[in-house]
């Protein structure tokens, strides 16, 4: 009776992890992959040479390049920093530590179109830089710095929150040894350190990178939408669907859709290479 019972109670468990199985693949299938199917029937609805006409329109070379130049500019600044406080924060012992952290954290916290409002009262018309900034010819807010700005606030913990873990469970043994040794800093960083954080490190710079790719709300505030100048591509498909172009802003996403699964593949092999890593290590 008692295995009847178990044989019975198995069964059960079976059916409900294959309704949940089911209803897991539903959810993707719906929320994931006929969304990109709906994105690329659309973008190429009219064939491939007029999706490669949009692409190559000025104003779309423009927004691509305005991209490039965001991105290429903030992942770096972000790297440099995500090193220095992770660094800072796992092998010092100071006061202040937390509130340090939780600065790190706080983009996750606010709003990208509050971000993008701060700056626009620190550096916009009203603010009391303005006038320095205008003596000098300074323009920030509704131009390419201001872009960079916004764009570096909002990816700025995924380095460091990376790395912070990985480095306070590595401790600080092997840097004391080689401090002992006659290493100086730079060679204990070369040496020791930034081989045990790369895989980490590389996983950071993919979701910075990732992030500042995709920004929409702090940009949007603080580019002033001047076509062909302060436009990113997701500021450029909004600026094509407004205007009823729904081919032109589908196959602009397409070309963000392209960047975003590039970015997603290497991620994958970097989280392969980190647990492997990880796996090893213990």
């Amino acid at each position: 009776m008692q295995i009847l019972q178990s044989i019975t109670e198995k069964k059960r468990v079976t059916r409900l992890q294959l309704l949940l199985i089911l209803l897991a693949i539903l959810l993707f299938f719906g929320l994931l992959v006929l969304p990109l199917v709906v994105v690329l029937a659309q973008g190429l609805a009219n064939g491939v040479n007029a999706f490669w006409q949009v692409i190559i329109e000025p104003d779309t070379l423009s927004a691509f390049k305005l991209t490039l130049i965001a991105v290429g500019v903030a992942v770096p600044l972000n790297v440099i920093f995500g090193v220095c406080a992770a660094w800072v924060i796992t092998k010092y012992q100071f006061k202040g530590k937390q509130i340090l952290v939780t600065l790190i954290d706080l983009p996750f916290s606010i709003s990208p179109i509050v971000a993008g409002l701060i700056y626009v009262l620190l550096f916009g018309a009203q603010s009391a830089l303005y006038p320095f900034l205008q003596a000098w010819n300074i323009q920030i807010v509704y131009a390419i710095p201001g872009i960079i700005l916004a764009t570096i606030f909002v990816s700025v913990p995924f380095v460091a929150r990376e790395l912070i873990p990985i480095m306070a469970l590595q401790g600080i043994h092997e840097e004391e040894a080689a401090s002992v040794l006659g290493a100086n800093g730079w060679q204990i960083f070369f040496h020791i350190t930034l081989p045990n954080i790369k895989w980490a490190l590389m996983h950071g710079v993919v979701l910075c990178t990732a992030r500042s790719l995709g920004e929409f709300g702090a940009v949007s505030v603080v580019s002033g939408h001047i076509r062909g100048y302060t436009n990113t591509l997701p500021l450029h498909v909004e600026i094509l669907y407004n205007e009823y172009n729904i081919v032109a802003a589908f196959s602009v996403a397409i070309l963000l859709l392209m960047m975003s699964l590039a970015l997603l593949l290497i991620r994958q092999w970097v989280e392969r290479r980190l647990a492997n890593e990880c796996h090893y290590g213990n």
